[in-house]
């Protein structure tokens, strides 16, 4: 872990040139509503909004600031092309734009991006855009792309750390309170780099400067929390990738510098929990996020108490999640609830131990969803890897009990994550 800071920038973006990013994007993107939200707001005892930036062209809120960027530049820098790096929605914004503005794109994206994202940023950027996959994480794909830019002198389009792009993700803060009919109290909204926070606070502070301003990271990538921790930039060394939008080791420093004067307070959410919110979200109101799109409504739970009565925003930011990603979240979200269990169960290598475990081990509402086992000749025991699902997490200790009591019990493997990663 190191730390970063420039002392020099001290940016903070005006109304003005706000409402001109919104007049130049206006063309391009949606007014996106703001409507309440039955489910949320009866569960909190609140008024929850939601502002649904997941209904943007793109599926989120990125269109706003590439776009703006984008069409800032004077005509030679858009015959030479642009250039950028993203792990999804930002280069779906930027293909989006080149396409609109007729000037070529070169997009690096981690080789770990999900294919659904790869796909629609091809499919809106068309023949103007060329994708180049590079790295593991954005921070990988992001080196490589500013020495191509360098190489090949093309305005890089940087996804957060940019005064163009900062404005542009501002105009959220502009339509939010246009389309509010009353005070708002609290807003939430996600962060990764911290371009959305950076635009969405400074716009609210100058407007509505009650309104209690809550940024959201993933447990697994707080950068800015701790960057606002030591007062300075903090790049991480090792983060989860699963938040894809929003798992960066750095902040940008002009996002830090507004954040630190702007943001009331910080708070991360573990990726399990995440991953339940986007589940209740489909089920209940059939709204389909990713995981950064619904870190703002998983982080309501820490301010239950606070927000009773108040009106709240939470900005779903986006929707471009692959479906093939749905066993993974579920089985993260189970893990998070203390729902799903995994342990190396000694069976004795008999006939009858397997009937024994379901007869006597398991409860009338355990199910067994994963099983692994190799009989080994010759041992009185044979080891299995087996993934228990509980109707109730106050199961568990009974569970664990039976299984000692009976001598099946070997190790438990949740709390072993790299054995545990290995393993299943």
């Amino acid at each position: 872990m190191s730390t970063l800071l420039d002392n020099s920038i001290t940016y903070t973006p005006t109304l003005e040139a706000v409402k001109k990013a919104a007049e130049r994007i206006s063309k391009v993107v949606v007014k996106t509503p703001l409507g309440e939200s039955f489910t949320y707001s009866k569960k909190y005892a609140a008024n929850i909004f939601l502002k649904r930036e997941d209904l943007q062209q793109v599926r989120s809120y990125k269109i706003r600031g590439a776009y703006n960027k984008i069409s800032s530049l004077s005509q030679e820098q858009l015959d030479k092309g642009v250039i950028c790096a993203s792990a999804g929605n930002h280069a779906q914004g930027v293909a989006f734009a080149c396409n609109k503005l007729s000037t070529k794109g070169v997009i690096f994206m981690p080789v770990t991006t999900p294919k659904q994202k790869v796909e629609q940023t091809e499919m809106f950027g068309g023949e103007w855009v060329e994708v180049i996959l590079k790295g593991d994480t954005f921070d990988d794909a992001y080196k490589n792309a500013v020495k191509y830019g360098d190489l090949n002198k093309l305005v890089f389009i940087h996804p957060f750390d940019d005064e163009k792009v900062i404005e542009g993700q501002a105009t959220i803060g502009l339509e939010i309170l246009e389309q509010a009919e009353g005070p708002i109290d609290y807003v939430f909204a996600p962060l990764g780099g911290g371009g959305l926070l950076a635009g969405l606070s400074s716009v609210f502070k100058q407007l509505s400067p009650n309104t209690k301003i809550i940024g959201v990271e993933p447990e697994g990538a707080p950068s800015m929390s701790f960057s606002l921790k030591e007062g300075k930039v903090v790049e991480l060394s090792e983060i989860d990738r699963f938040v894809d939008g929003a798992a960066v080791q750095k902040v940008g420093a002009r996002n830090f510098a507004i954040c630190r004067d702007c943001l009331d307070d910080m708070v991360t959410v573990p990726e399990g929990k995440i991953c339940q919110t986007i589940l209740d979200l489909y089920n209940k109101d059939a709204i389909v996020v990713e995981p950064a799109g619904a870190m703002a409504i998983t982080a309501l739970d820490s301010f239950k108490e606070e927000i009773k009565g108040k009106n709240v925003v939470c900005i779903v930011s986006g929707s471009n999640n692959d479906i093939t990603r749905t066993a993974e979240i579920k089985e993260r979200a189970l893990l998070y609830a203390g729902l799903k269990h995994y342990f190396i169960i000694r069976f004795p290598q008999r006939a009858g131990a397997l009937k024994e475990f379901v007869a006597d081990i398991l409860g009338p509402d355990d199910d067994i969803t994963h099983f692994e086992y190799s009989k080994k000749h010759h041992k009185e025991n044979g080891p299995a890897v087996v993934g228990i699902e509980l109707k109730d997490p106050a199961d568990f200790d009974e569970l664990v009990g039976r299984m000692k009591a009976k001598n099946f019990y070997g190790q438990y493997l949740n709390d072993k994550p790299d054995l545990f990663q290995f393993l299943i």
